[in-house]
């Protein structure tokens, strides 16, 4: 399978984002899509633009920090509370 490229990423944020889902950092070492949060129709519709691009790009486990690091870069993360 292939592998994305960091340099892909900025590319690989920007496609998720087009198709109307919300790519997040979770902390400093999670990320998610927010197409969960779409309604039934919505995700049905983007469903296969989301499937083309993870084909596109390939593998990308191997740059989670990266992506996380990324997606702070641009301002699409949210902190978890710290515990006291």
């Amino acid at each position: 399978m292939r592998k994305m490229r960091e340099d892909e990423i900025p590319d690989f944020v920007q496609g998720v984002i087009a198709t109307g889902c919300d790519i997040c950092a979770i902390g400093d070492d999670r990320y998610f899509f927010g197409d969960a949060d779409l309604p039934p129709d919505v995700y049905e519709a983007t469903e296969p633009e989301l499937a083309r691009i993870e084909s596109r790009y390939g593998d990308r486990d191997h740059l989670l920090l990266e992506i996380v690091e990324y997606l702070h870069s641009i301002g699409r993360s949210y902190a978890l509370p710290q515990n006291s």
